[in-house]
Parts: C-alpha cells; structure tokens; sequence
C-alpha cells in the first residue's frame, strides 16, 4: 500500500543535519552534500544563509567585477567562496580579494587566510550580528589585513572600511564612503557608489 500524498498546499516537513558527536569540522563542508548553497561553518555550527535580497546581489555583482577591473596583476576578485580559517572557522565572505598565489586550480573550494588580502560582507537582516561582529572578529584574529562592511541605508550602498591594527590584531577603523570609496590599500580603487544598486552599475 502506498501512502497518501500530501494534501495540496501543505509543504513536506524539514530535515534538518544532525550534528555528529564530534562536531563539525572545516572540511565537512567539501562532503556534506544534501547543505542549501553558500552555507558557512562558524564556532563549529553550520549557517545557513535566508533568500538573498536584491540589494545584496546588486552590491557583490558591483563589488566583485569592480575589484576584478581595478585590482593590480597578482590579485584576484573572488565571489561567494569560502576561507578556511581554523578546523572549526569556515566563513564564506560575500567577495574578497586574494593572492594569485593562493588560486590553485577549478577544482578549489577555499582559500587559506594568508591568501586574502581584503574580505567584504554585505549586510543582510539575518547577517546583521554576525558580519557586524562575529566575522570581522574572526577575520582579524586570522590576520586578513583589510576588511568592509558594506550596509544599506536607505537603498544606498555605504562602506564602512578597516584596517588590521598588528599590535592588537584587531581592526581599525579607516574610512566610512557613501557615495565614492577611493582608497590607496589595499591598492589604489576608486568606486562610485552610488551606481552599486544600478543593474547596470558593473558595465
């Protein structure tokens, strides 16, 4: 006998991952292949990410063609991967900027910390906490020496920049842009703003 299906309209009940003994691990991510797209390990818990906004799409397509325009030969701009930050620490930041070096092959699912020289995180409602603290935090303990936090204020793209501070190995803050970011570190970048939320804006 077979059973009945579902009455239309009802939605099949979630099955969430059960959590192993051991706990999660960074290269759990590269064999646990029923995980919804883009989820990220933090203190050990898999994160899973809420339907991406349009504000958020906009501001990484900007970012990320951007940076590949005006980043110097030895550095890549680099969407929605990974960064392996310790055996319980894999964040995915919405775009960072790496050594060459570090890109080893199509097959690659992260990057080593060493490797990145700047990681942006586009605030979402349900990032909120965790790109305005716990992130950075993680960032700046890793040594990753540039960081932005990119926030929508009302409907407009604005950047808060850090730089790593050595001797606390913390970040400092080196600008707030609104409406152009032109910086010289981590290279020289000029980016006009106010054509982040612009469909067109990464032409």
């Amino acid at each position: 006998m077979t059973a009945d299906p579902m009455p239309s309209g009802e939605r099949a009940p979630l099955s969430w991952p059960v959590p192993p003994p051991r706990g999660y691990f960074a290269e759990d991510l590269d064999h646990l292949s029923e995980l919804p797209p883009h989820t990220q390990l933090i203190d050990g818990s898999l994160v899973f990410v809420s339907p991406q906004m349009r504000f958020h799409l906009l501001v990484i397509t900007f970012l990320h063609v951007q940076l590949m325009r005006q980043a110097p030969e030895g550095f890549d701009s680099i969407r929605e991967m990974t960064v392996t930050l310790g055996a319980r620490q894999r964040p995915e930041p919405d775009v960072m900027v790496v050594d060459s070096a570090g890109v080893t092959g199509l097959d690659q699912t992260t990057f080593r910390p060493e490797d990145v020289v700047l990681a942006i995180e586009v605030v979402s409602p349900d990032s909120l906490e965790r790109d305005r603290h716990r992130k950075p935090q993680l960032y700046a303990e890793a040594g990753i020496p540039y960081f932005w936090r990119v926030e929508n204020v009302d409907g407009r793209a604005v950047v808060y920049a850090y730089e790593l501070d050595p001797a606390t190995q913390k970040y400092t803050t080196v600008g707030i842009h609104h409406d152009r970011l032109k910086v010289a570190l981590p290279f020289d970048l000029d980016l006009d703003l106010t054509r982040a939320t612009d469909p067109k804006g990464s032409a």
